[in-house]
């Protein structure tokens, strides 16, 4: 493969990283009779049609350099320059191509980003949980096509008819009633021909927990099945159909402590490493999604029996992974697997903390015509629900938590949600949760909010609800924050009448302390109207607790709640101190 523009273009430092970026397993001796296939992939898109106003920090000559990443026009480039290097190619998504997206898309019911995925030339999609929020009848329209309305939504408004995906969802998790999958559970595709060919078999899955953190009423007849021994269900079977490697793309994922580039297992965590422990020996690569981090990791650094290459590359097409396979045409083995997380460097952009510029220290993508004429199509389209001005803001608000969990925008939301709800649901409390804030909340320059920016934050049209907890339930909901292994990722972010504080050094049951809602102690006995998104009511995100609230008020839109709070004054970001950690270290 012609890798050499890379050396010419980025210099010395360049190429020390891109050696540190790529995890490698090969043999002492590689065998003269070898087929070379390539596998670009990604995850967790989200519908991001336009550059998403993210950086991707990487080492440069004089140190760190943040560039700009991401938009589906630059993210057609830079696949069209992976598979010019290698025709024995394919590209594959692990899950959540669609769902919470920006309103270019969304708005559309996503058939723009079904449309640029089919110019793209996608091969493959490991359904994910997002891919679910509108509904499974509305999921398989999306693959097959049509103009039949399962949603609030018109279908079909640009483009008609909607011809559907032209590449295939996996499913071999999401298992109906009847013992049949929602999609085929997995693919084989061949490479090369005769006795070169070379046939990989891509198993498709998303999270078993995909029914705690969607809509129940979306998934209705659908049970979501251990990941790990569905996979080893299906191997013995797609040997038999002759595949020599096996490939599982999977919605879920975990985390580690290195920085984007070197290729490490350093501080590997989350729910993937069970998974990866448990799958059989026989997978050879596992491409994941679903955290939203980015990672490239020889998993038998950490557990030698299973020699397993792990990925995930991010979020929203900020970056692509470029794995390239070497393969034994004699034993049909893999005898070398390299895999670097490649940066798709788009266009500059204000950010809040400054100018975000291209710089040389990695590729710059041309955008593609075709994918950036369908992008433009599509955002003229949305213009005007999409720059109309809804209020104003005294500067920009973060999503980023603190030590405790809490996040300035998600406590603006849950203020949002109780004002929208205290007159006609009775509401005396908020909680909104981490997950469903989806975005920075970023003015323009005259502090101007547009409903563009409001629905990029929270894109999922979940109603809002009220109901009615005891003051112990409500303490019970609090404790469902430290189930898992990132609790500060699950912290529920209250309304500004409310404080708690918790500790993690305490026994699981206890680790609530003071706890008050309008300058009172929270009384065990009492009840209380709470506020939340109805997928938080349902027992999303796995707060069960909140199902078994009573005399239930459904409310407006939560996107609609958001706008009407930025009617009038302009809104000053809050302070954080709702939240108080007791277990983390004092300077």
């Amino acid at each position: 493969m012609k890798t050499s523009h890379l050396g010419a273009r980025l210099g010395w430092a360049v190429a020390l990283l891109v050696l540190a970026g790529c995890a490698t397993t090969t043999s002492p001796r590689q065998p003269a009779a070898t087929a070379a296939i390539k596998i670009i992939a990604f995850n967790d898109f989200h519908g991001y049609l336009t550059p998403p106003r993210q950086a991707i920090t990487v080492a440069g000559p004089d140190g760190p350099v943040s560039v700009p990443a991401g938009g589906a026009a630059y993210f057609a480039s830079a696949v069209t320059q992976l598979r010019a290097r290698n025709p024995s190619s394919i590209v594959v998504s692990a899950g959540d191509l669609t769902g919470a997206s920006p309103l270019a898309s969304s708005l559309f019911l996503d058939e723009p980003t079904i449309a640029a995925m089919n110019l793209i030339g996608v091969d493959l999609n490991a359904v994910g949980n997002h891919e679910f929020d509108r509904g499974q009848d509305e999921l398989l329209r999306l693959q097959n096509g049509g103009c039949e309305k399962f949603t609030t939504r018109e279908p079909c408004r640009i483009d008609r008819p909607f011809p559907g995906a032209r590449f295939r969802y996996l499913a071999a998790n999401a298992v109906r009633r009847d013992g049949t999958t929602l999609f085929a559970p997995y693919a084989i595709r061949t490479f090369g021909e005769g006795k070169r060919a070379i046939r990989i078999g891509f198993i498709g899955m998303t999270l078993k927990g995909t029914a705690d953190i969607v809509s129940r009423a979306g998934i209705a007849g659908i049970d979501f099945t251990d990941e790990a021994s569905t996979a080893n269900a299906l191997i013995p079977r797609m040997r038999a159909e002759g595949a020599d490697v096996i490939v599982v793309l999977i919605h879920q994922g975990g985390s580690v402590t290195a920085p984007h580039g070197p290729a490490s297992c350093a501080g590997l965590a989350g729910d993937i490493l069970p998974i990866l422990d448990a799958l059989d020996p026989a997978v050879d690569i596992v491409i994941s999604g679903h955290t939203h981090r980015d990672y490239v990791c020889n998993y038998g650094e950490v557990n030698p029996s299973r020699p397993i290459l792990l990925t995930s590359a991010g979020q929203y097409g900020t970056l692509l992974t470029d794995i390239d396979l070497v393969v034994d045409l004699a034993t049909r083995r893999i005898v070398s697997k390299t895999a670097e997380n490649l940066v798709v460097q788009g266009e500059p952009y204000e950010g809040a903390s400054g100018p975000v510029r291209l710089s040389p220290v990695t590729p710059a993508y041309p955008p593609d015509p075709r994918v950036q004429a369908l992008v433009d199509r599509y955002v003229a389209a949305s213009a005007e629900a999409s720059q109309r001005v809804v209020g104003h803001v005294r500067g920009p608000v973060s999503r980023t938590p603190n030590e405790a969990g809490e996040q300035p925008l998600g406590d603006l939301i849950a203020d949002a949600q109780l004002a929208a709800l205290r007159a006609p649901g009775g509401a005396q409390l908020a909680f909104m949760n981490q997950g469903g804030v989806r975005a920075e909340l970023l003015p323009g320059t005259d502090g101007a909010v547009t409903f563009g920016t409001l629905y990029t934050i929270q894109p999922f049209g979940n109603a809002l609800t009220v109901k009615t907890l005891t003051g112990a339930q409500l303490f019970e909901l609090l404790e469902q924050q430290f189930v898992g292994p990132d609790p500060a990722r699950r912290v529920l972010l209250p309304s500004a009448n409310v404080r708690y504080s918790y500790d993690l050094s305490r026994p699981a049951g206890m680790r609530i302390g003071d706890f008050t809602i309008d300058g009172r102690p929270v009384d065990r006995a009492a009840r209380y109207r709470v506020g939340t998104s109805q997928f938080l009511g349902d027992g999303g995100d796995g707060f069960s607790v909140l199902r078994q609230g009573t005399d239930p008020f459904v409310g407006p839109l939560d996107i609609d709640a958001l706008e009407r709070y930025f009617r009038g004054a302009p809104v000053a970001p809050p302070s954080l101190g709702r939240i108080r950690r007791i277990d983390v270290p004092r300077p």
